[in-house]
């Protein structure tokens, strides 16, 4: 009996031996396999993924003529077929017992290592092959009626990846003959509810996503995990709690896979950044650099164009690589827009231009241009509208990146409006994806699978030679930008934006009123950046330096550099452009009560329209300087309820009497410049007995406005004098 229970146990400890190591399979023994006709970036994604976990993936059909039909609806057939003929050879040679993976490859992406696959295929009981599931019973939704009885989230055959063994799966794709454009998830379907197939074959559906995760109609159950312990991304269905093997994008959630995409399989993580960025660099050939058409396109009037065609030609890149189409639809900049191109057309390869009077539409336009690249020696088309503000190396960047249809990443200072979309609604619009605001915010960096680009972007042409009817800008009820994205979506060409690098930003155009003299100069607001750097003095910010010793022509009376001498300029042409002077008289009806007790001939800022500006003026770069000069005093943001600008001519009003303002500081920017413009003129403190005179245009005086500083304006002997003058905070 003794003897007996010890070979019991060997043998028990034998079998349990067994057991462990049929689980451990080697991956040699297992075939990967795909269809792919056509090599594309769904393609490439998938492959990628394969060589991340170290598998090898025997692609077939590659190079054939697609027969297959339109996957957006029922077909596929051909996918069969070319299994078929692949498992027929391999019933040849192989050994039986080999196992088969079998995935489609566009909209798939591998999320574990064989080892992984294998040994989770191995822990269904009772099963030789295995189909992943979802919640759809596809194409024919009248079999669902047919489906074994089953109390599971995902109880629908899908035919988008399956693993099993070799006789088994040869009995499937030779089941029945399939024509290359029927049905290839329903030629397995019936397979499957096939109940004699069904139970000989031993034939099971991953029906909680331990491999296999269809997207489709499990968006809500399919979680990214990115802030996690783990060093990679990875998804979990939060459902079934199960973390798939393989995803696959399955029906209308491609756009999904393409975003779960920019993070799985390693692509990127918060230690590592965006490893597939890394990836994809290429060098640039400084001998060899790509032909460019930089196709420039002003479709509304556009605040501070003169910068924007200044970029053009700051552009890092050699301008004998840049072929310039320059397309101009708004009269308002057609003078500026022409003197450019007389000007600098002969620096670029070559140029041509379209006028407002050529009356194009935008559309076509744009497909002038994508046409013109494709068909002429460009080896990229450089998109890029009136609205983006690029640094010069933004050329060279999306060059380098390695991706064929790249935009860089601007958005509207202060804003969450970008010149991309995270995601899209069912009806093709603008949808938030959960990413964006940390994309926008720079909290994320990398390159980024996106559904939409616009304003700014480089396409390879190779990927763009498509037919015209196919690849366009001109869809019905779509603007020029929505229709070329929709093509590209459709044929399966993939969007990205970067924001690896800080690429600029948009101007904004929404307040920007053609109608008014000089635009640019209401648009503080709006467009600070290009306001600063156009109207701010050169000097201003010097006026900060910490060894700085302010300038003090009299007691508690200071001088800075405050705006330059074009704000100066158009800030006159606007007083003088709208015309209606006071007439000098104490009746004033712009003021509450109807009297002023020291008129001057003057213009408010509310009459023209800059009352809320010069505000703002008075709150960004007026305010830092009196909190660093009145030391003590701090009153933000600053009230002004007098803000206007003076006229003196001796003709008209040649001075000022003695008098206090009504403010506790003062403001008096020098509008223009004495012994040019006019002679005498300046301020003299009547209690210190001293005066400022030789005002420089563009230079702010700064004193207290009650008690302390009488003062009086002194006479203007010729021409005319104009100053700037608020009453802060009285």
């Amino acid at each position: 009996m003794e003897e007996s229970g010890k070979l019991i146990f060997h043998k028990q400890i034998i079998a349990l031996i067994i057991l462990l190591f049929s689980h451990i399979i080697n991956a040699d023994d297992i075939t990967v396999l795909t269809v792919a006709t056509e090599d594309n970036h769904g393609l490439e994604r998938f492959l990628r993924s394969a060589k991340v976990y170290g598998i090898e993936v025997e692609v077939l059909g590659r190079g054939e003529q697609w027969n297959g039909g339109d996957m957006n609806y029922a077909g596929g057939g051909q996918k069969v077929n070319l299994l078929k003929d692949k498992v027929n050879e391999m019933m040849k040679s192989e050994n039986k017992d080999q196992l088969v993976l079998f995935t489609d490859s566009y909209d798939v992406m591998f999320l574990g290592n064989l080892e992984e696959i294998i040994n989770k295929f191995k822990s269904f009981p009772d099963t030789r092959v295995l189909f992943s599931a979802e919640q759809f019973c596809w194409p024919d939704s009248k079999l669902a009626s047919q489906y074994p009885k089953t109390e599971v989230a995902n109880p629908y055959l899908n035919s988008g990846g399956f693993i099993g063994y070799l006789p088994e799966l040869s009995e499937i794709v030779n089941y029945k003959t399939i024509n290359d454009k029927d049905d290839d998830q329903l030629y397995y379907t019936k397979v499957y509810l096939d109940k004699i197939m069904r139970n000989s074959l031993k034939i099971s559906l991953d029906h909680n996503a331990v491999i296999f995760q269809n997207l489709n109609g499990a968006l809500s159950d399919v979680q990214l995990k990115i802030n996690t312990t783990e060093e990679w991304p990875y998804i979990e269905n939060v459902a079934t709690k199960e973390r798939p093997l393989i995803v696959h994008g399955n029906g209308p959630s491609k756009l999904t896979l393409n975003h779960l995409g920019n993070y799985l399989a390693r692509s990127w993580s918060f230690a590592t950044g965006c490893a597939l960025c890394s990836e994809k660099k290429i060098k640039l050939n400084e001998d060899d650099l790509p032909n460019v058409m930089m196709a420039v396109f002003i479709e509304q009037a556009t605040p501070f164009l003169e910068e924007f065609l200044q970029q053009l030609l700051d552009t890092d890149y050699p301008k004998s690589k840049i072929h310039l189409l320059l397309r101009n639809n708004v009269e308002y900049h057609e003078t500026e827009v022409d003197e450019f191109y007389q000007a600098y057309s002969k620096k670029f390869a070559s140029a041509k231009r379209i006028k407002p009077n050529d009356f194009i539409s935008e559309a076509e336009a744009r497909n002038i241009a994508k046409e013109r690249c494709i068909n002429s020696v460009c080896d990229y088309l450089f998109s890029i509208d009136s609205l983006s503000r690029v640094e010069p190396n933004t050329l060279r960047y999306l060059l380098s990146s390695g991706y064929d249809v790249v935009a860089p990443m601007l958005v509207r200072p202060g804003q969450a409006w970008s010149n991309f979309w995270g995601a899209i609604n069912s009806a093709g619009f603008y949808a938030r994806s959960s990413d964006y605001m940390d994309i926008v915010h720079k909290v994320i960096r990398g390159i980024w699978n996106v559904p939409f680009i616009t304003n700014c972007y480089l396409a390879k042409v190779s990927t763009l030679r498509k037919p015209a009817q196919v690849l366009t800008y001109s869809k019905e009820e779509l603007d020029p930008d929505m229709a070329f994205c929709l093509s590209l979506r459709n044929l399966g060409i993939h969007m990205h934006v970067s924001n690896e690098l800080d690429f600029g930003h948009l101007v904004n155009p929404e307040t920007y009123d053609i109608s008014r003299t000089h635009p640019d100069v209401y648009q503080v607001l709006d467009n600070k950046i290009e306001w600063e750097n156009r109207y701010l003095n050169e000097n201003y910010s010097l006026n900060f330096a910490p060894d700085r010793k302010h300038l003090m022509p009299c007691p508690d009376v200071y001088w800075f550099p405050m705006m330059s001498k074009r704000f100066c300029v158009e800030w006159i042409e606007v007083m003088e452009a709208y015309g209606q002077w006071s007439d000098g008289s104490n009746r004033d009806n712009r003021l509450e009560g109807g009297y002023e007790a020291v008129p001057t001939r003057d213009i408010h800022m509310k009459q023209v329209g800059l009352d809320k500006q010069w505000l703002y003026i008075l709150k960004e770069y007026v305010r830092p300087l009196q909190e660093m000069v009145f030391t003590g005093y701090y009153h933000n943001p600053p009230v002004s309820l007098m803000n206007f600008v003076v006229r003196y001519r001796p003709d008209e009003q040649p001075s000022l009497r003695p008098h206090h303002d009504s403010s506790t500081y003062t403001i008096n920017l020098a509008l223009n410049t004495p012994h040019v413009d006019y002679e005498g003129g300046g301020c003299r403190f009547i209690r210190y007995n001293c005066s400022v005179r030789d005002t420089k245009q563009g230079w702010l005086l700064m004193h207290p406005g009650r008690l302390t500083h009488y003062h009086e304006g002194l006479l203007v002997t010729e021409g005319t004098r104009y100053i700037m003058i608020s009453f802060v905070d009285p």
